[in-house]
């Protein structure tokens, strides 16, 4: 536990709380007395309220939609399918801005659905909603169906032959299995929505807001850092209560597991039911991800006099306005190079949480789970704004180094490597490990050739969501990226920020590539999984 503590202790409680002191803070002397008055006024409540019950829309909604996703990936075995779970990934690695952005293109004003049936849901709710399941899909599909997949399929067929019908022994076997990697996943989701951002200020509008605008329209619009500190402690008690309640609960469902190798589950979906099950995940991933993706592939090459190559050009030439000091498509490799390091950096960080979180017990434990899903939770603009202010004296004087960008990203990336390889860490029996020990292997042998079989698949899986937040992540990084070397989603938004057409399409560019380049990445990484968990169990 040593390295993650003081990984977490230097960049993220230090930076946070330097924050929050200097806010509340004045000459010496705590105004907590700011905390009544803040809470106070009505429209912080009118913040407080719809963040909270917006977030459990989104959850639910995104676990009713995608846990079919889930069942289909996990179970059945179909031609492309590799492509498919590349192509649903896609939108959790795109920018926030660019899914707002995607979304206004097509239900908002002069969007697709505009034009064909005059239908409008910017400034709505529901676009908002929609927009949270398009951008957490994956996050149910990888994180459920990775552990379902390694579900023995016998457990359930043994209910079956005694007596119990498909549904009861799906809920009596399966189900309670499933419940700690589901409820990881909500807890993810649930953190990602209930902290979003540009979905929320673009499809919103002025009508809605959440914690996480206000505390970016508080710092930077208002430079009132009082009331941006009481919300983030406000939002910080409020994750820190969401995961003390995930922890008890999910600790009392957890229970050894009896898994195969993914290619002994999946097979062709048989009979009407699953051929129906099948066709409408289909469906909801044409309508609800590819849709969308389509739109900003179409306004990529649609310019003024037809559609072309021209923004595409454009990306080659340098800057005219001087924003960006080397041409946007250098930063396609700086993106790439700072998602491979804040990749291996989460799992080293998150590897070690998850083995010390296996093989102990206890409050601090426990603690120190909730500790790690934490900057899901807390708000991006915080850390970033904290990195600014803390990292910038001797001994960790990390303003102008490269390695500031990778460790932001890789915050993020630990709470989805321990979500995804806790699960089925937990779920290897004991008695496998002390029968290695029993044998004569000492305990990193028996990790080694127990543990490692088992988790490989996971590690792997945790590896591609790693690669995947990390090259999406914005919040943080768009405070700390240098100009001469700007990540993708910097470069987006700050076009977005631009007008002209010239600047839209040029976004709309790099959002294709940055959907490209997460396929390709992402196709690479499953047929490494594949080839390594092929025969392996």
């Amino acid at each position: 536990m040593v390295v993650p503590v003081a990984f977490f202790a230097l960049f993220f409680a230090w930076p946070v709380v330097s924050i929050v002191e200097r806010g509340l803070r004045v000459d010496g002397v705590w105004q907590f007395g700011r905390f009544g008055e803040t809470l106070s006024r009505p429209e912080i409540l009118d913040v407080l309220w719809f963040t909270l019950w917006q977030a459990l829309a989104s959850t639910g909604l995104t676990l009713l939609i995608a846990l079919p996703g889930a069942y289909v990936f996990a179970r059945f075995e179909f031609r492309g399918k590799g492509l498919l779970r590349a192509v649903v990934t896609v939108p959790f690695v795109m920018p926030t801005v660019m899914v707002g952005t995607a979304f206004l293109a097509l239900v908002g004003r002069g969007g697709l659905l505009d034009e064909l049936w005059g239908v409008r849901l910017d400034t709505t709710v529901w676009a908002i909603l929609i927009a949270h399941v398009f951008f957490n899909y994956a996050v149910v599909v990888r994180t459920v169906g990775g552990l379902w997949a390694q579900l023995d399929p016998r457990q359930e067929e043994a209910a079956r032959v005694l007596g119990a019908s498909r549904w009861k022994a799906w809920r009596t076997v399966t189900l309670p299995a499933l419940a700690p990697s589901v409820a990881a996943a909500a807890l993810m989701v649930f953190l990602f929505t209930a902290s979003s951002f540009a979905v929320v200020q673009i499809l919103g509008g002025s009508t809605y807001s959440t914690l996480e605008t206000e505390i970016y329209r508080q710092t930077v619009v208002r430079f009132d850092l009082t009331t941006a500190a009481v919300l983030t402690m406000v939002q910080f008690v409020a994750v820190g209560v969401v995961l003390a309640v995930h922890a008890r609960t999910v600790r009392r469902r957890e229970t050894a597991l009896r898994m195969v190798a993914p290619e002994e589950t999946a097979r062709r979906p048989r009979g009407i039911g699953q051929w129906a099950l099948f066709a409408a995940v289909l469906l909801s991933v044409a309508l609800l991800i590819v849709l969308p993706l389509g739109v900003l592939v179409e306004r990529s090459f649609a310019t003024s006099h037809g559609y072309g190559l021209d923004y595409y050009r454009a990306l080659q030439t340098p800057d005219p306005s001087g924003t960006f000091l080397v041409p946007l498509l250098d930063t396609i490799g700086n993106s790439l190079r700072y998602a491979v390091v804040a990749t291996l950096i989460a799992l080293v960080i998150g590897g070690l949480a998850a083995a010390a979180l296996t093989r102990r017990a206890g409050r601090l434990v426990r603690g120190f789970d909730a500790l790690l899903m934490l900057p899901l939770g807390v708000s991006a603009v915080t850390v970033g704004f904290g990195f600014l202010i803390t990292l910038d004296e001797p001994p960790f004087d990390l303003r102008a180094s490269w390695i500031l960008v990778p460790l932001a990203q890789a915050l993020v990336g630990v709470p989805f490597v321990v979500r995804t390889m806790l699960p089925v860490l937990r779920a290897v029996d004991e008695r496998l490990r002390e029968a290695a020990a029993v044998l004569g292997a000492s305990p990193w042998r028996a990790w080694r050739e127990v543990d490692l079989p088992l988790v490989r698949r996971a590690l792997l899986i945790a590896a591609g969501f790693a690669f995947a937040v990390s090259l999406g992540e914005f919040g943080a990084t768009v405070f700390i990226a240098r100009p001469d070397s700007p990540t993708l989603p910097v470069a987006v938004a700050r076009l977005l920020g631009r007008p002209g057409e010239l600047n839209y399409g040029q976004a709309m560019a790099l959002s294709t590539i940055l959907m490209v380049v997460c396929a390709v990445s992402l196709l690479l990484l499953e047929r490494l999984r594949t080839e390594r968990t092929s025969g392996e169990f």
